[in-house]
């Protein structure tokens, strides 16, 4: 398979979409970010199944609590000692595989963040542009709140995350990346990095020939705390603008 090989012979139908997402320590975010997910997952057309799987990696809090209260049957709740997102966010989706018991190739993961709220069309967009027979989409991010920046922080944000006018972007984020199974399996998985796991799995589609699409227009909304639970994440990123000039 390459790139530029013709998208109709890449096109399956999906059945089944499953929302993956690592927690550390987010009873206090998590709820709203399961709320919107829950929401984004009753748009979804008849004959679709969907499954939701959070991986409660090293919390010492409510998160694994919370995370069995909303969900309870329509989805499950793992916990696991690795510290590592890398291997949380690859742990969610065998979780996921096993769970959905069909063809990869039949199955979406939607990638997000326990401190993240996705819009309500969220999960039909990606459906709608993976039927083109894209196997892979990278969204963007928009920041909730910068009460714990400087006041230029904002600005300095909008003015260096680059959109191009058509919609595309250069943006990777493990919080807003979609992919179909099969492609996921073949590009060898989420590795066990502790960061940039989401460019390392986004490079790997790219060599290993799959289609992938950039669109902006799939965006969720991030917390904008100073301190991320990922080591050089964006919540470091974010933060690095409060060393610039104003």
């Amino acid at each position: 398979m390459t790139q530029h090989a013709n998208s109709a012979e890449n096109k399956v139908r999906l059945r089944h979409i499953a929302v993956l997402i690592p927690a550390r320590n987010e009873e206090q975010l998590l709820p709203s970010c399961l709320a919107s997910v829950q929401a984004a997952r009753l748009l979804l057309p008849h004959g679709c199944t969907s499954d939701v799987v959070v991986i409660s990696d090293r919390s010492t809090d409510r998160t694994r609590e919370i995370a069995e209260e909303i969900l309870g049957a329509s989805g499950a709740v793992v916990c696991t000692g690795v510290g590592v997102v890398g291997t949380a966010r690859a742990l969610a989706a065998k979780v996921a595989l096993r769970r959905f018991r069909g063809s990869p190739e039949q199955c979406w993961f939607a990638n997000t963040d326990a401190d993240c709220e996705v819009p309500s069309p969220w999960l039909v967009d990606q459906l709608r542009i993976a039927s083109r027979g894209v196997h892979a989409i990278a969204g963007t991010v928009d920041v909730h709140d910068f009460s714990e920046h400087l006041a230029h922080v904002h600005r300095k944000f909008r003015e260096t995350y680059r959109i191009a006018a058509d919609g595309t972007h250069p943006h990777v984020h493990g919080a807003n990346l979609g992919v179909r199974a099969d492609a996921y399996l073949r590009a060898g998985g989420w590795a066990g990095l502790a960061t940039a796991e989401d460019h390392d799995l986004w490079a790997r589609l790219h060599a290993s020939g799959h289609e992938r699409v950039s669109d902006a227009a799939l965006q969720v909304v991030t917390s904008g705390r100073r301190v991320g639970r990922a080591p050089l994440g964006f919540a470091d990123a974010l933060a690095a603008h409060n060393e610039r000039a104003a």
